[in-house]
């Protein structure tokens, strides 16, 4: 998968993860550290929903995984990763190694 696939999907994901922070009011690693530990819904109605948000959670899991492979080994060596552009707070791959300010 490219990198700008991706961080599509990794968007992607974060929407659905933050409206069902904001339905059910519990941030989403509470939620799947009870949902895996076998906790019920206190409404019978929410199972479908914490069912999609647990598959949700697990997907945006794997890409941020997947993210953080192709980047990691590329930023070591190089500064960035091949296809990204660099936000103008990186450092320079030639330069110093460190953050500037904006």
């Amino acid at each position: 998968m490219q990198l700008a696939d991706l961080l599509t999907d990794i968007h992607a994901l974060e929407e659905s993860i933050l409206t069902f922070e904001r339905k059910y009011g519990v941030r989403s690693e509470t939620f799947y550290a009870a949902y895996i530990s076998g906790e019920e819904p206190d409404d019978e109605n929410w199972v479908l929903d914490f069912t999609e948000w647990a598959s949700v959670y697990q997907t945006w899991l794997a890409r941020q995984a997947a993210y953080r492979n192709e980047v990691q080994p590329t930023v070591a060596v190089n500064g960035s990763a091949p296809g990204e552009r660099r936000p103008p707070s990186w450092p320079d791959p030639a330069g110093e190694g460190r953050l500037r300010p904006r």
